[in-house]
């Protein structure tokens, strides 16, 4: 494996760890498939402004970082 190879593993284990505990802190969702058949009420204050408390950030970080460590293992299956 070349050096860069070697990096980008690095970089890769650091985010799917940062990741795992982002994911951990995300609160449980009981909607289960309530949510599916349109049985919930989505059109609540706290579902409209989600993006602006801090469920609405983890799920942006969460979302960011499952792209990032795709991007990051499928450069290094490029690499190697």
């Amino acid at each position: 494996m070349t050096t860069i190879g070697t990096v980008l593993t690095v970089i890769l284990a650091v985010v799917a760890l940062v990741l795992c505990i982002i994911i951990l802190m995300q609160s449980k969702r009981s909607a289960g498939l309530g949510a599916i058949s349109g049985s919930s009420n989505g059109d609540t204050y706290w579902s409209k402004n989600k993006g602006h408390s801090v469920e609405g950030a983890l799920e942006k970080y969460t979302k960011i970082g499952g792209a990032l460590f795709m991007i990051i293992a499928f450069i290094i299956n490029l690499v190697s």
